[in-house]
């Protein structure tokens, strides 16, 4: 099923025509609960993979000191919540059995198990460039892969990415399944297996990203109507590709190249929640009865956490895209 996105509450560039050479088109993901395959683009899904290529390990995870969650029990708790929740009961009754319980206390932090050898990255997203119009690609490629490795690593206390950029009638050899990780430092870094329905939109910057004097004239504005520019109006909350970045807990700063110091540009966004209460009119029409604070909400269907609620912006080099990317968290 489609999902579309409610037209915003006001055509803020008629109030503010200097908006609109700001604005710019963002391709919200939606990514639902499903079973994707090799050929789809998803989040938590398969990858298209050459057989031929090594797969991933993250260089600074190998060895016993490091502590985390069997994959396995990371699941097997999601589903045990999953059902719990989806189960009718009277009134006082509790969410969980005795069993279900049990079950959840020996999945707790002391059920961290050492790692037994170096950490193959987890696939977090496939985009396909067929799938997702103006996906940032470098010529000739029309595949986007990403994988992570799910323990905080040091340097910003996120997981460290990597980008695999394809062609994909290149790869006439694809490898059967992926190795899996015996242990993950942080179970808010397994994301959900999600078939992806995307929608462009249109964005505008965050309000302090704004020149100042216009943001003052818009928070007057907002002040006097029932919107709020900064949930309704100007970033969309979400997984997407593009756009603008969602700049929160920190004041905007010049995200550049670390090899050559050029700009970059917004590739792509992972979010755990695609909506909340100060962003539910960005809600799609088709998840109308939802929420976005229920276990089983499809505002959290890929059950990622990234930090405390935030999201993870993925940049590129406007220069090359064979330098590294940069990630941030807002």
């Amino acid at each position: 099923m489609a999902r579309t996105t409610p037209p915003r509450p006001v055509a803020v560039a008629a109030h503010f025509p200097e908006l609109a050479p700001l604005a710019r088109t963002a391709v919200r993901l939606h990514p639902r609960v499903g079973e994707p395959t090799t050929a789809d683009s998803s989040i938590g899904g398969p990858l298209l993979w050459p057989a031929r290529e090594p797969w991933p390990v993250c260089p600074e995870h190998g060895g016993p000191w490091y502590l985390g969650f069997a994959p396995e029990d990371v699941r097997l708790r999601r589903r045990i919540l999953t059902e719990a929740w989806g189960r009718s009961r009277g009134d006082g009754a509790d969410l969980l059995s005795p069993e279900e319980h049990a079950v959840l206390d020996r999945l707790g932090e002391s059920s961290r198990i050492p790692l037994d050898g170096p950490a193959p990255m987890v696939p977090v997203a496939q985009l396909y460039a067929a799938d997702v119009p103006g996906l940032p690609r470098p010529d000739g490629a029309d595949l986007l892969q990403v994988l992570w490795c799910a323990f905080d690593h040091d340097e910003d206390y996120l997981p460290r990415t990597e980008l695999r950029w394809r062609t994909v009638a290149d790869i006439t050899d694809p490898l059967g399944a992926a190795p899996q990780p015996s242990v993950i430092g942080n179970d808010d870094y397994v994301p959900e297996p999600c078939v992806l329905h995307p929608e462009q939109v249109t964005e505008y910057p965050a309000p302090h990203e704004l020149p100042e004097e216009l943001a003052r004239r818009i928070a007057a504005w907002e002040g006097r109507h029932d919107v709020h520019y900064q949930y309704d109006l100007g970033v969309a909350p979400g997984c997407k590709v593009g756009g603008h970045a969602p700049w929160s807990f920190s004041d905007p700063f010049p995200v550049l190249c670390a090899e050559c110091g050029s700009d970059t540009r917004p590739l792509l966004t992972i979010d755990g929640s695609e909506w909340d209460g100060g962003s539910g009119s960005w809600r799609p029409i088709e998840d109308a009865d939802s929420t976005g604070q229920h276990f089983l909400d499809p505002a959290g269907a890929t059950q990622l956490n990234i930090g405390r609620g935030y999201s993870l912006q993925l940049y590129v080099c406007t220069a090359s895209y064979d330098h590294p990317h940069t990630q941030n968290m807002q």
